[in-house]
């Protein structure tokens, strides 16, 4: 059996033993040579240009290159199926594509059927119902995220959150309260209901589809203002799924605004719009406005993905306000001693859950949900 320092083929014959066994080592017979993989480039070859200085000369090279080759290329296949795989089992790929439903909206005014109470906005805050409420993003707020039948909690928060943020940006965003913008609030509706909602803004109408007031709350910039930016808010969230690829959220808030009456660059009062009998006005004085809000939102697994939603239905009930008033466009309020021409035939509290609307276009603003002044008689 052949040593280590031994030829692949054994000692040569006639090769002496001895003091030679030195160098046994660095001795290479013709065998030991034909055994090798890689051969060396005779003088003649050397000479061309491009002659390496060693070559592959045994057929095991050339079929590891071919092994490696193909594993190469079952490595890219398997890549590849695992990609395409992965994607058509995304939780966020959308099943089918499909129209959103339009928005439907209604605002039912609320008459007060004495002056409206006027005074500064912290005093008119702490005498009313909304004395304990929370101030702006802190008010909308959400509950637990917890996982449904067809979508993971991941999911449901990311509806939830979008939700909450097309209600602060469409009911607190005080550019958008008065008027100067309406961009914040577009960005986040499905682009389905795009068309729509650039209807409502630059055609509102009191149709049932096309209202502003639908989509946003805001005040007409030429008659009403904000006495204080800190809206007081209090309401829930709440996630239903209404099919397999949809879910929805539910929105159900009061929103109370300290308003003024807007004043021109020249320092004067700017009259309000509609018919209003007035009595002892104050341009100085703050009134609260109330809003209570009912919303409800729809996902699929694209607005999931794109951080969007579809508005399905809002509906408020807002005063104190004029039956009289147009409501498409802007909400109108009575303002500090202002009196509606005429109130409605039942009385609707906004801060109660079971303040239902009255039958009609027009509801009285019950007394509770004004102002408890001192000295005020309800």
């Amino acid at each position: 059996m052949a040593g280590p320092g031994d030829p692949p083929e054994g000692t040569p014959k006639g090769v002496p033993g001895g003091g030679d066994d030195d160098y046994r080592s660095v001795v290479f017979d013709e065998s030991f040579i034909r055994a090798a993989r890689l051969q060396e480039s005779s003088a003649r070859e050397r000479l061309g240009d491009r002659a390496p200085a060693v070559r592959d000369r045994g057929p095991w090279s050339r079929t590891r290159g071919h092994r490696q080759v193909l594993l190469l290329v079952l490595l890219i296949t398997m890549a590849f199926s695992t990609a395409v795989y992965l994607g058509i089992r995304s939780p966020y790929q959308a099943v089918a594509e499909r129209e959103p439903e339009p928005l439907r909206s209604a605002v039912l005014p609320l008459a007060p059927r004495d002056g409206v109470p006027g005074g500064e906005p912290g005093e008119l805050f702490a005498h009313s119902p909304a004395a304990r409420f929370r101030t702006g993003a802190d008010g909308v707020a959400m509950p637990a995220a917890r996982r449904t039948g067809n979508f993971t909690d991941t999911q449901v928060l990311s509806a939830l959150d979008a939700a909450k943020e097309y209600l602060v940006r469409s009911s607190l965003d005080p550019e958008v309260l008065t008027g100067s913008t309406v961009r914040p609030v577009r960005v986040l509706v499905d682009p389905g209901q795009h068309a729509q909602f650039d209807r409502s803004m630059d055609e509102p109408d009191d149709d049932g589809r096309h209202a502003a007031t639908g989509w946003l709350l805001r005040f007409h910039p030429g008659e009403v203002t904000l006495a204080d930016t800190g809206v007081r808010v209090r309401g829930s969230l709440t996630v239903t799924e209404a099919g397999p690829d949809q879910l929805e959220v539910t929105g159900d808030h009061t929103f109370v605004y300290a308003v003024k009456p807007a004043r021109s660059a020249d320092g004067e009062r700017r009259e309000g719009g509609g018919k209003k009998a007035r009595e002892g006005r104050d341009a100085d004085r703050a009134s609260l406005f109330t809003v209570r809000r009912e919303t409800r939102f729809r996902f699929d697994r694209g607005d999931l993905r794109d951080h969007q939603l579809e508005v399905v239905q809002s509906r408020l009930r807002a005063g104190p306000m004029s039956c009289s008033a147009e409501t498409a466009e802007y909400l109108r309020p009575l303002l500090a001693g202002e009196r509606a021409a005429r109130a409605g035939p039942a009385a609707t509290d906004p801060y109660t859950a079971d303040g239902r609307p009255a039958s009609g276009g027009c509801g009285v603003l019950a007394g509770a949900a004004q102002p408890d002044l001192p000295g005020r008689s309800r």
